[in-house]
C-alpha cells in the first residue's frame, strides 16, 4: 500500500476531499432501503425516495437540504412520512440552485412541494431562487425558513437566527402532514407553527476539522464554546469547562429566557426535548445531559416533558459538543411526531440494503433555441483586452486559495479560498472555448455561468448575480466604452447589495466593491485615462478590504463571531474581490494591442 501524503492534515477515512459528498451518498443509498440518488451533471447531489415517480406523486413533496457534514441530516431523514428528497451541498456549503431545482422537478406532483430551509444566507438565496424558477415553470412551491438559535439576544439584524437541530422537528411534522394527504397550504401552516415553537442552543468542547484541513487550535485546553452554529464558526462566548449539570442549566436558561421571548412558554405547558450530539460526543455523555435536562425542565420550569430524543441527529463533522432543542407541543404536534416514518435516521427506524436505482435529471428545454456560446476564431483588440483582464483576475484567485482559507478559518468555515479557486479554475478552463470574447456582454454572462456551476454557497450566487446585472447593463452595446464598463460595474455592485442584503460597513465583499465602483466612475468622468482609472479603483478596493479589520460584521456567518476575533483578520470575501480587481486592473493598464 502506497503511503498517503497527509502531512499536517487531519486524519480521516477519505479518498479525495472533493469526492467526499458523492462517495458518502453512494454509501448511504447502498445502506438504507428506500433511498436513491438523483443522477445527472456533477453539481447535483440529491437523495430521494425510491417510491416517488417524477410528476406523478399525489402528496405534497417535502424537500430540505443544505451543506454536507451534518450527517445524518439531511439525507438520513428522507423516507415515507418525512422528507421526499434532500439536496446535499459540498461540506458546509449551500447546494446550488440547479441541484435544488432538479430535486423539485424530480419529486413534485400536482399537490406541489414545501422547501424547509435553515436560516443561512446561502441556503435562503439558493433555495429561494430555485423556488422562483420552479414557480415560473408551473410548479406549486412554498418555503419555510427555520431559525431556532437562542444563543444571542435579539435583535439579530440582517442575518437573523441560525437554523439548528430544531429544524428536524419541522421535517417530521411537515412530512407526517404531507403523508396524511394535507394540502400545500396546510402543510406549510403546520411547518411554520413548529418553526415558531422551537428553540435550540449548542455548546462545544472541541472544534470540528474539515476533511483535508489542519486541525484547529482555536479552543484551548479546559475551554468550551457556548452558542455556536453547525459550521465550525466560533461560538458567542468562550468559558471554562463546567460539569454537565451547569452546562445544561445554562443552555436551558438561554432557550427559555423570558426576556428574549425566543420561546414563549408558560409553566404547565408540554414540551419535547432533543439532546443532539455534534459528531464526536459519546452516547454516554448525551444521555447524562438528557437526564439532567428532563429534571431541569420539570422541576425548575414546571414543564411536562412528553418525548425525549437523544442521539446524533444533526452533527458538525467531528465536533465534540451537543445542542439542546425544546419544542412546545400540542396533541396535533405529538401525533405528527409519533406518526410512522421510514426515514432511516429518525429514532426507531430500521434500514437495510437497496437495489441500484438511478433517476436521470430532467434537462430544461431551451425555449429561445440559442446556440451554445463559443470562442471566436479571431479576437478583436477589445476581445484580447477582455481576455487578459479575466485571465489575470482568475489566476490571482487561484494563487490566493491558501491565504483566503486561513482568514476564513478564523471567522467562518475555512473554505472561502477553495470556493474562489473552484470558480476561478472554471473561468480559466471555459475561457479557451466558451467565451465569445468579442461580445463583452455575452462574455460577462458566461463568466457568471462558469462561476455558478463551479461554486457553491452564498459567494457563488452573489457573483452570479454580479455578472447577470453587469450583462443586463452592457447588453446591446456593441463596443462598450470605459464609462459603459463603469456603469455595468455599478449596476453589478448594486444588485449584490440588493439581493444579498448587505451594504457598506457590513464587513463583506461590498466593502471592496463599493469604493472601487465609486472611484472608477469618478476618475473616468474627470477624463482620466482608463488604465489609470481602473488601477485607482483597484487601490480603493484594497483599502476598503483592509478597513474590514475595524468593522463589526452585520451579515453572513461572521455576524455570529465575537468582535475580538474579527479584529484579527480582514474579511476574506473583500480581500478576494480586491485581489481580482487589482490583477484585472493591472492587465488593463499594461495591455498594449499588438
Amino acid at each position: 500500500m502506497a503511503p498517503l501524503s497527509l502531512s499536517g492534515a487531519s486524519k480521516k477515512f477519505i479518498n479525495d476531499v472533493s469526492d467526499c459528498v458523492t462517495e458518502m451518498i453512494d454509501g448511504m443509498v447502498e445502506t438504507f432501503q428506500g433511498l436513491q440518488r438523483l443522477d445527472g451533471f456533477p453539481e447535483v447531489k440529491v437523495v430521494l425516495r425510491t417510491d416517488v415517480s417524477r410528476g406523478t406523486y399525489n402528496r405534497v413533496a417535502v424537500i430540505s437540504g443544505g451543506g454536507s457534514g451534518h450527517e445524518p441530516a439531511h439525507a438520513g431523514y428522507v423516507g415515507q412520512g418525512m422528507l421526499t428528497a434532500a439536496v446535499c451541498g459540498d461540506i458546509f456549503a449551500s447546494p446550488t440552485v440547479a441541484a435544488v431545482l432538479a430535486a423539485i422537478r424530480a419529486v413534485t406532483g400536482a399537490p406541489g412541494c414545501l422547501l424547509i430551509v435553515k436560516n443561512y444566507t446561502g441556503d435562503r438565496l439558493n433555495f429561494g431562487l430555485a423556488a422562483e424558477q420552479a414557480k415560473a415553470e408551473g410548479y406549486k412551491v412554498e418555503m419555510v425558513i427555520v431559525g431556532d438559535d437562542c444563543a444571542l439576544p435579539p435583535p439579530r439584524g440582517l442575518a437573523g437566527r441560525r437554523g439548528l437541530a430544531g429544524t428536524l422537528f419541522v421535517h417530521k411534522v411537515a412530512g407526517a402532514a404531507a403523508a396524511e394527504g394535507k394540502s400545500l397550504g396546510d402543510v406549510l401552516a403546520e411547518a411554520q407553527s413548529v418553526a415558531g415553537a422551537v428553540g435550540t442552543m449548542g455548546v462545544a468542547l472541541m472544534v470540528c476539522t474539515l476533511p483535508g484541513a489542519t486541525p484547529s487550535d482555536r479552543l484551548g485546553a479546559g475551554k468550551m464554546e457556548l452558542g455556536l452554529g453547525i459550521h465550525g464558526e466560533p461560538g458567542a462566548a468562550v468559558a471554562d469547562v463546567q460539569p454537565v449539570d451547569a452546562i445544561v442549566s445554562h443552555v436551558l436558561q438561554k432557550i427559555l429566557d423570558p426576556e428574549t421571548q425566543y420561546l414563549k412558554i408558560d409553566r404547565g405547558e408540554r414540551v419535547v426535548l432533543m439532546v443532539n450530539g455534534l459528531g464526536a460526543t459519546p452516547q454516554m455523555e448525551l444521555l447524562i445531559a438528557a437526564g439532567k435536562a428532563v429534571a431541569t425542565l420539570q422541576v425548575e420550569y414546571g414543564l411536562a416533558v412528553e418525548r425525549v430524543y437523544t442521539g446524533s441527529f444533526m452533527t458538525s463533522l467531528d465536533m465534540a459538543g451537543m445542542s439542546l432543542s425544546v419544542l412546545r407541543v400540542t396533541d396535533r404536534i405529538l401525533q405528527r411526531l409519533d406518526a410512522p416514518t421510514r426515514a432511516p435516521a429518525w429514532p426507531s427506524c430500521a434500514g437495510g440494503p437497496r437495489p441500484m436505482i438511478s433517476v436521470p435529471v430532467p434537462m430544461p428545454s431551451n425555449p429561445t433555441n440559442e446556440t451554445a456560446p463559443s470562442r471566436p476564431a479571431e479576437l478583436s483588440e477589445s476581445g484580447r483586452l477582455l481576455e487578459a483582464a479575466i485571465r489575470a483576475g482568475a489566476e490571482a484567485l487561484v494563487d490566493m486559495e491558501q491565504q483566503l482559507n486561513e482568514w476564513d478559518a478564523r471567522t467562518g468555515d475555512g473554505d472561502c479560498g477553495t470556493s474562489m479557486r473552484k470558480g476561478a479554475a472554471a473561468v480559466l478552463d471555459d475561457i479557451w472555448h466558451r467565451y465569445p470574447l468579442n461580445d463583452a456582454a455575452e462574455t460577462v454572462k458566461e463568466v457568471g455561468a462558469s462561476v455558478r456551476h463551479a461554486m457553491g454557497g452564498t459567494i457563488g450566487v452573489l457573483y452570479d448575480v454580479f455578472c447577470r446585472a453587469a450583462y443586463a447593463s452592457l447588453r446591446g452595446t456593441s463596443s462598450p466604452s470605459p464609462l459603459d464598463w463603469a456603469a455595468a460595474f455599478e449596476a453589478a455592485v448594486s444588485s449584490v447589495s440588493k439581493y444579498g442584503g448587505a451594504a457598506a460597513g457590513y464587513r463583506t465583499m461590498l466593502d471592496a466593491l463599493l469604493p472601487a465602483s465609486k472611484t472608477l466612475t469618478k476618475r473616468l468622468q474627470s477624463r482620466e485615462s482608463p488604465g489609470d482609472a481602473f488601477v485607482a479603483a483597484a487601490h480603493a478596493a484594497a483599502a476598503g478590504a483592509e478597513e474590514t479589520l475595524k468593522m463589526v460584521a452585520l451579515a453572513g456567518r461572521s455576524s455570529y463571531v465575537p468582535p475580538e476575533v474579527l479584529s484579527q483578520v480582514p474579511d476574506p470575501g473583500a480581500k478576494a474581490a480586491a485581489a481580482w480587481l487589482n490583477a484585472a486592473a493591472a492587465a488593463v493598464a499594461l495591455y498594449t494591442p499588438q
